[in-house]
């Protein structure tokens, strides 16, 4: 079983940056895919990024590609989103998300993801 926590959440105003991190723990996910989603009030939960095991492989939604980067330090079986240009359109709670496969294509989709974190929340103020 993996637990994961995020952490690194809060407010900050327009145009500021803030770094997530999603500290796993029960087992290594060194090796499972990697990924960042969002849910605003009254909205689905909204896919942002995915790094592979290696981190040589990343993919980002078209909403925050150029804004946020994803990244992971497998010796610390932690991930980050670097997120840098907030808007408040970016307020949301944050999620990280373990896919429990080593390769192949990096997911998009919720159901695709196996362990969910309780997220941290994000408020950008205008």
């Amino acid at each position: 079983q993996v637990q994961l926590v995020e952490s690194g959440g809060g407010l900050v105003q327009t145009g500021g940056s803030l770094r997530l991190s999603c500290a796993a723990s029960g087992r290594t996910v060194s090796t499972y895919i990697m990924g960042w989603f969002r849910q605003a009030p009254g909205k689905e939960r909204e896919f942002l990024a995915a790094i592979s095991w290696s981190g040589g492989r990343t993919y980002y939604a078209d909403s925050v590609k150029g804004r946020f980067t994803i990244s992971r330090d497998n010796a610390k079986n932690t991930v980050y989103l670097q997120m840098n240009s907030l808007k408040p359109e970016d307020t949301a709670v944050y999620y990280c998300a373990a896919h429990g496969v080593m390769d192949g294509p990096l997911p998009n989709q919720e159901y695709e993801y196996d362990y969910w974190g309780q997220g941290t929340q994000v408020t950008v103020s205008s």
